[in-house]
């Protein structure tokens, strides 16, 4: 009998979820940010050609969509495009700061059967957590998960990216989480967009990942990680979940121009396989675009075909050896077995692929979270509008 997951393998007629980020405006600029987001692209999809999104999304009968940015919520169409795609049931899960998550919408969240949040908080204290999110980010976050618990919202999700900085604090993410009626998701930094120039600095240290398997190990049942740690699996124990790189067989992502990517994480013209706007829509590009049906062939264990752990961690993320200059045939530049680490000696500086898109905005030191002011005036070229 043939395993579920080799079916996955092969690619589905329909993503199992998508990652849709609706803007790349953004009121915060996160310094590891996997779509370089701050400033809004005249170019975004229109509330029209969302919804015909959306449509095609209900036809393909996708799950959900993982919507985020960008801050999804300073789009002003924004709940009407979560009302539309729960009405034609495709379920939504949106990603924030929680700048707009007032008392007022909370509770509007709470009464939706179709509607999951995620709050985004990369540091159990302010002190770690705004050396990264930015001055004040930690506040904002804490008032949209207190506003949330406040409304009766159980199991929203607390979405935190494991750095170096904050693997010592799981624990205290856990507790968080329990606060205020979370579900912990912790998530893997890749070195995608604003995240290619911090890296270096901020992804956990060998001795770290350790750490954190075994915390993944024994609090696993509680935590959601998105299959994104299956690379330490190579420890021993496979990690709970599908492990395996999606990209392209079950998951992809649509940005705000309608662009179609393979990874969420790999933002490059690299892994663009097509655009919603041209013909066919993204059910054409889902079925038959060729980046995809090249990912769906099976994949040579290239340079880790010796390795004995080669199943466990079929070879780590993709993102994350492309952006580090590794070839994707390669071994992790986090592999556990330090197979990684000595391929990235060879990489010559300056020489792995940089992102393809940056819509960052200058940002002036002690700057934090302010009201957004976006309108629905596209402007006329990106410069022309800030979220600010």
């Amino acid at each position: 009998m043939t395993r579920l997951v080799e079916h996955f393998q092969r690619g589905l007629d329909a993503p199992i979820c998508l990652t849709w980020e609706l803007t790349y405006a953004c009121n915060l600029a996160c310094v590891h940010c996997l779509s370089s987001s701050g400033r809004r692209d005249p170019r975004e999809l229109s509330t029209a050609e969302c919804r015909s999104v959306i449509d095609e999304l209900q036809r393909m009968q996708v799950f959900y969509v993982n919507i985020g940015g960008g801050e999804p919520t300073v789009r002003p169409d924004f709940w009407e495009l979560v009302d539309y795609a729960t009405a034609h049931q495709v379920g939504v899960k949106f990603s924030t700061n929680g700048v707009r998550i007032t008392e007022e919408v909370a509770a509007r969240l709470a009464g939706s059967d179709y509607v999951d949040v995620q709050i985004s908080l990369d540091g159990a204290t302010a002190e770690v957590n705004d050396r990264v999110r930015g001055p004040g980010s930690y506040d904002t976050a804490v008032r949209a998960m207190r506003n949330l618990a406040a409304a009766g919202f159980r199991g929203f999700k607390l979405s935190v990216v494991a750095t170096r900085h904050n693997i010592g604090q799981l624990d205290d993410f856990a507790a968080l989480a329990d606060r205020y009626g979370a579900q912990l998701r912790l998530t893997r930094l890749r070195p995608s967009g604003r995240g290619a120039d911090t890296w270096d600095e901020l992804h956990p240290r060998p001795e770290q990942q350790r750490e954190l398997y075994d915390w993944l190990m024994a609090h696993g049942e509680k935590v959601l990680t998105g299959d994104s740690f299956f690379h330490l699996s190579a420890f021993g124990q496979s990690m709970p979940g599908l492990n395996l790189c999606g990209a392209g067989r079950v998951v992809c992502l649509i940005d705000p121009v309608g662009d179609v990517y393979a990874c969420p994480f790999a933002i490059h013209d690299a892994f663009r396989a097509g655009n919603v706007r041209e013909p066919g829509g993204f059910t054409s590009v889902w079925r038959s675009s060729e980046l995809f049906e090249q990912l769906r062939e099976p994949q040579s264990a290239g340079a880790c075909a010796s390795c004995g752990h080669f199943d466990a961690c079929q070879g780590g993320c993709m993102a994350a050896k492309f952006f580090t200059g590794l070839p994707l045939d390669g071994p992790d530049p986090e592999c556990v077995r330090g197979f990684g680490e000595r391929a990235l000696e060879g990489v010559a500086a300056g020489h792995a692929p940089r992102p393809s898109q940056d819509h960052s905005r200058p940002v002036r030191a002690g700057v934090g979270p302010v009201p957004v002011t976006i309108g629905r005036r596209m402007p006329a070229k990106p410069c022309d509008e800030s979220p600010l």
